[in-house]
């Protein structure tokens, strides 16, 4: 049995009672340490009235106590090396005081580490206004019962709010820790802070939208993570600073198109897209860099950046369209693009730069040949995203009626008003389809700006290249690197093939073969990146004739 407080001094008589205090909690609905607070408050005047003296005080705000909290638990970490650590002092018994048990422990593994460490060093434990003496078989055992309550609590939470997390995935509401560029509203219930609505950050909303047009526009992520650590409003919230992993995965994230996660499928979420993503024509912006970003055949910059404009784009003609070319430095100082595995093939880099530019250059200047390629089909983005929606819409409205007619039932005959088989069979039909046209609308990417620029030009020079100021002009800044790199990705495919004699000095350009988009030989990504898995299945495809090139 336990001891009441009161007669302590009676079971110890002649000590004095040195008091550690340990106050915990999981949810700190105010972001205040209230709850805690209260709880060292309530042991506080414990200690004061019986006359024990506090030596220190723990706590642990916002933490679980069971084996599915994430965070670690200090206090109590620093609370067992105390109590483990500190001598014992002749005429001194030491207390642990804390509200209830649950706030030590809610898995027996804390209960065993805890009652271990006061039993060693001859320490009481004191919860509930209760002391126990864990030297004692019946304070053991009852311990011991309150422990696996306390156990059994926590599973019976987690189950509540697993279902909670659960239904709120169903019905498209946020959870978890909070979106970069949205705010939330809260209440508190029960106690408890709850997420009652999400709402876009007029500060960090507008970043993520910049971020996707950054990549969209042809820049690479190590300039877009430099942008964003030197932009002080797009300071991420937890203070830590931007990395190219983090900017990826918010790049990637589709809750920026008001769309939820569940178990592998994403649903209608209840949060607004961002400002921007609200449109086919943003809803397409975003596919395009996820199609960017996740394209298994796109060599990726670590840590520097791009030098060089055809290396590792450009494919070897003679070992066929897996073998990408690369860049390297003679002895005499210029560079050669080539094949350098198998040295079937080089050139001067220079000079094969200033011809596939050149190239390109001139075959948007042919504004029809590259508005057929470009543009072939002529529904804009718009019309084709809203009959994909409408579809969507009616597989979605089906699925719904036909569940809650199963759960529907018929009061005369106390059947369902749908067959559960019938419900089956309509989830074998249609949701094959709703996932294609979902598919679909995650794949409609329409064409990059960057590309509409080069189109649009009325000199595709002045794009490329840029123009100095004059008198009557104003300056125009040329595509950067990264950006011809992203035309040339888009547009053409290059092969460089074997000179026709061997050890000839002249430079032979039509060693060059160039296959625009809609041309036969375009590929729009190698058979197989060096290092990665294959990225897609099919022949290699034969030498592109001389007269297929620009």
């Amino acid at each position: 049995m336990p001891y009441a407080p009161e007669y302590l001094h009676l079971v110890f008589p002649g000590v004095t009672f040195q008091a550690w205090l340990y106050g915990r909690n999981s949810d700190d609905a105010t972001k205040s340490g209230d709850s805690v607070e209260d709880q060292l408050t309530t042991g506080r005047a414990l200690c004061r009235e019986y006359h024990w003296r506090i030596d220190h005080e723990f706590k642990d705000t916002g933490i679980s106590a069971s084996r599915h909290g994430r965070k670690s638990r200090d206090d109590f970490e620093d609370l067992l090396d105390t109590i483990t650590e500190t001598p014992e002092e002749p005429g001194v018994r030491r207390i642990v005081v804390a509200y209830e048990a649950s706030r030590y422990y809610r898995d027996l593994e804390a209960y065993v580490r805890l009652r271990a460490a006061c039993l060693n060093s001859n320490t009481l434990l004191c919860y509930n206004g209760q002391v126990y003496d864990l030297s004692r078989r019946d304070d053991r055992k009852t311990t011991a019962q309150h422990a696996v309550d306390a156990e059994d609590e926590a599973e019976g939470i987690y189950a509540r709010n697993l279902r909670t997390a659960t239904i709120q995935a169903e019905e498209g509401k946020p959870h978890g820790k909070m979106l970069y560029g949205y705010l939330r509203e809260y209440a508190v219930v029960g106690g408890r802070r709850r997420c009652v609505g999400q709402y876009e950050d007029p500060v960090r909303g507008p970043i993520v939208y910049q971020s996707l047009v950054h990549i969209d526009s042809g820049k690479s992520m190590n300039s877009l993570v430099r942008w964003l650590r030197a932009t002080p409003e797009a300071a991420r919230p937890d203070g830590r600073e931007w990395s190219s992993i983090t900017a990826r995965r918010m790049l990637l994230n589709r809750a920026y198109l008001g769309e939820r996660l569940h178990h592998g499928s994403y649903r209608k979420a209840t949060w607004p897209p961002l400002k921007g993503l609200d449109t086919p024509d943003g809803r397409a912006l975003f596919n395009r860099v996820t199609a960017k970003l996740t394209d298994p055949a796109r060599r990726t910059q670590r840590g520097t950046d791009v030098a060089h404009l055809q290396s590792f784009i450009a494919l070897c003609g003679e070992c066929g369209d897996h073998q990408l070319l690369s860049a390297w430095p003679r002895a005499n100082g210029t560079m050669l693009l080539g094949c350098k595995p198998n040295r079937h093939v080089s050139i001067r880099e220079d000079v094969a730069d200033a011809y596939v530019e050149e190239a390109v250059v001139e075959w948007f200047s042919r504004k029809e040949t590259a508005h057929a390629a470009l543009l072939p089909d002529q529904t804009d983005v718009t019309s084709r995203t809203a009959a994909i929606q409408r579809l969507i819409n009616g597989y979605e409205e089906q699925l719904r009626e036909a569940r809650t007619l199963a759960r529907t039932f018929n009061t005369d005959t106390g059947r369902p008003m749908l067959p559960a088989s019938s419900l089956a069979e309509m989830e074998q039909d249609l949701g094959p389809k709703l996932e294609r046209e979902q598919a679909k609308l995650r794949e409609l990417t329409g064409v990059s700006p960057l590309l509409l620029d080069m189109l649009a030009a009325e000199d595709p020079d002045v794009v490329w290249n840029g123009r100095p100021a004059s008198e009557d002009k104003s300056a125009v800044p040329g595509l950067t690197l990264e950006q011809k790199r992203e035309v040339l990705r888009k547009v053409v495919t290059v092969r460089l093939h074997k000179p026709s004699k061997a050890g000839g000095r002249d430079i032979e350009l039509s060693r060059i073969r160039l296959s625009f988009v809609g041309s036969p030989g375009f590929r729009d990504r190698p058979l197989r990146v060096p290092g990665t898995a294959r990225a897609e299945a099919g022949p290699v495809l034969a030498a592109v004739p001389a007269s297929e090139t620009g």
